[in-house]
């Protein structure tokens, strides 16, 4: 691949220039053979940025100014051969500011290269330009003007803690001439203040900054014109545009440098962020290790904003991670080594009888372990190939460090997980180990616990409400549902009638909401598109009900709200952690938990698993038989049934599932045919990993 150069030639005769615009252009380079992402061109530039241009030897600091975007990978910068500085890894459109050391330049030519250090082969697709050096060090241009900032309740009228984005002229997050102190967690174009005050230093220029409280609260802003020797103050001031009263906003997956030794979050600043982002109940999940937040919360003058909460993410070398709290602090480590999953858990149960424990980004690929791959897990069926038993209570839906191409794919897998059987609490999480690349409680879980005093939550009632998945899953959105007036996720209904289910979807002006759906068993009952004006305004923007007939058999009842997703710098959405794909569409959403239906009067909730079970047994394992008996039962009911007749040897291929599935009743069929073709995408996938003889 061709290397992108620019020739820059000086004509200037004076001894130092101010700034000396070394390309003015942004410039698509690409490491990596494959495309990342579709809205970059199918061929990019060039590899790397390499620009030669004339200069005077320097004998005192200079800088070099660079615009870039959609660094997932380092980029290291080379000024003739030698390494002078490191582009943050970060995907967010930002400017650096990279010190010249003395000598650096030589009289005459110089070289100046931008490349990726990455050494896994995974493609990263960046823009990076507008190069410009300046004959002063880093530290003046940094502290050329400075804006004390305070952030108002606009309600209560007193300062919050709070994040504020600062962009520049051309949208990009600004460089700033402050660092992270006992009141605030800085990182470029981004503050997080404790005290809902801060003092910015940052080059002259024309800024917009924001401020912001995390999904309950709405955005301000102001724009300032700083001009050097500028030292001004301007107020901001946010309100909260979502009613949570009486929902605990939970955090279950958070973690800081300091103990997991990877992201950039110290604790220090962890604690900052957390009250920044209205975080009432963040759980301490270090890798492998169990921390208390108390001291350093009570160091950082937060601790009246939330109650921590000791956990620890089980992370094993190959066989998945589990995020498990509370965890009493005196307790052992949890054994990570353990060679198998029910060994995993019975060393949890040891050390944290009755704890939340929680599947993580089942998707996801770790020493590689993917949980759910296609080779092991049918996702329509929740059903494990490998006959391994999830002891979990609870899995996460929804991770926005680690969202997916396909942003629905988790909860369809947690949705065949409830038809198989297993009680598990939807759960929003970050998984954040950085202050701002990816922002700590974007992913949420709302839990109906007493939130009025946020420094006392009551840890065991929320515990409880999330093992019985009274919960609420929060992306940009915030979706509730009540069944016959007064049943909530979690719950039991035993209608003596109708159902009659009520949703609503919230958020604040920043998100929109275009659509909500509601499914029964995991298939689609209802849906309703949210028009653009009442999608996109504050607090309540869709409230509806639908009347469903009384089902003949039990069924659980969810609802999803979704909307485009959020690009703003203010809270950019994180792309794909591990991309399957260049195409990505982003979004926000909202999920509630799931309320059982005891439909058939038992006094109990049956699974579509368990109604499969009984009827295939009833038909003493006849195809033919087991048809008659699955005629009046959906489609989750129907794939189950196909489950069973595949596991018990009944039904030998996709192909015969296929022509069983044919003679069956809608909706069963459907439920038939879904399996086999999830049947067949999982025969390939062990077939690709099966090893070589």
């Amino acid at each position: 691949m061709r290397l992108l150069i620019a020739i820059v030639v000086l004509i200037s005769t004076a001894p130092t220039l101010a700034q000396q615009v070394l390309d003015p252009a942004m410039h698509h380079l690409r490491y990596g053979s494959q495309r990342e992402w579709e809205d970059f061109p199918e061929q990019p530039e060039a590899k790397e940025l390499r620009l030669t241009f004339s200069a005077r030897a320097n004998d005192a600091e200079q800088s070099i100014r660079l615009r870039h975007r959609d660094l997932r990978h380092v980029w290291d910068v080379l000024l003739n051969g030698k390494s002078i500085g490191k582009l943050p890894q970060d995907e967010n459109e930002m400017v650096s500011l990279v010190a010249v050391p003395r000598g650096a330049l030589h009289e005459g030519k110089n070289d100046l290269w931008v490349v990726c250090t990455e050494k896994s082969g995974e493609a990263d697709d960046v823009s990076i330009g507008d190069v410009a050096l300046s004959d002063r060090p880093r530290s003046d241009i940094l502290g050329e003007a400075s804006i004390n900032v305070t952030v108002l309740d606009a309600d209560a009228g007193t300062p919050l803690p709070c994040r504020l984005t600062i962009l520049d002229s051309r949208g990009s997050m600004a460089p700033l001439g402050i660092e992270s102190d006992t009141s605030l967690a800085v990182r470029p174009g981004v503050v997080y203040t404790g005290t809902g005050r801060a003092a910015l230093r940052l080059p002259a220029g024309r800024y917009t900054i924001y401020a912001g409280r995390g999904f309950e609260w709405g955005i301000d802003s102001i724009e300032v014109d700083l001009r050097p020797g500028d030292n001004s103050a301007r107020q901001l001031k946010i309100r909260r545009e979502v009613d949570t009263s009486g929902l605990v906003a939970s955090d279950t997956h958070i973690h800081s440098f300091t103990w997991s030794r990877h992201g950039d979050a110290t604790l220090a600043e962890r604690m900052i962020t957390l009250a920044g982002e209205g975080i009432e109940l963040p759980i301490a999940t270090d890798h492998n290790l169990q921390i208390d937040y108390e001291e350093a919360a009570r160091a950082a003058g937060v601790r009246g904003y939330f109650t921590p909460v000791i956990g620890n993410e089980v992370t094993t070398a190959t066989l998945g991670h589990f995020n498990v709290f509370p965890i009493d602090k005196a307790a052992p480590l949890i054994d990570f080594r353990a060679p198998t999953w029910a060994k995993i858990f019975a060393g949890i149960d040891s050390v944290a009888p009755g704890a939340v424990v929680i599947l993580n980004h089942a998707r996801d690929l770790h020493g590689g372990f993917r949980p759910f791959d296609p080779s092991r897990h049918i996702s329509i069926t929740g059903e494990d190939l490998d006959g391994w038993e999830l002891r979990a209570n609870a899995m996460e839906v929804l991770n926005s460090g680690a969202i997916l191409n396909d942003p629905l794919v988790l909860y369809r897998d947690w949705m065949g997980c409830l038809n198989r059987g297993l009680r598990l609490a939807p759960i929003g999480a970050s998984d954040s180990h950085d202050v701002s690349r990816f922002i700590v409680g974007q992913g949420r879980t709302y839990i109906p616990v007493d939130d009025r005093d946020p420094a006392k939550i009551d840890i065991k009632a929320a515990c409880e409400a999330i093992k019985a998945g009274r919960v609420m899953v929060s992306y940009g959105l915030l979706t509730r549902i009540i069944v016959n007036g007064r049943f909530g996720p979690g719950d039991l209904v035993k209608p003596q009638g109708d159902l009659d289910v009520q949703v609503q979807v919230q958020g604040p002006a920043w998100t929109r909401a275009d659509r909500v759906e509601l499914y029964a068993n995991g298939v689609k009952l209802r849906q309703a598109t949210i028009d653009a004006e009442a999608g996109g305004r504050p607090g309540i923007k869709w409230s509806g009900r639908w009347r469903i007939a009384r089902p003949a058999h039990d069924l659980f009842i969810t609802a999803i709200a979704t909307g485009p997703g959020m690009r703003r710098l203010y809270w950019p959405g994180a792309e794909p952690y591990q991309s399957t794909g260049p195409h990505w569409t982003p979004c926000v959403l909202g999920c509630t938990g799931a309320v059982y239906v005891d439909a058939d009067g038992s006094g109990a909730f049956d699974s579509a698993y368990a109604y499969a079970n009984r009827l295939v047994d009833r038909a003493a394992n006849a195809p033919q038989r087991t048809l008659t008996e699955l005629a009046d039962h959906d489609a989750a009911v129907g794939a189950q049934v196909a489950s069973l007749l595949r596991s018990r040897g009944i039904i030998k291929t996709p192909e015969a599932l296929d022509g069983l599935a044919a003679k069956a009743t809608e909706p069963a069929r459907q439920g038939m045919l879904v399996f086999a073709h999830e049947w067949r995408t999982s025969e390939r996938a062990r077939s690709a990993t099966a090893p070589a003889h």
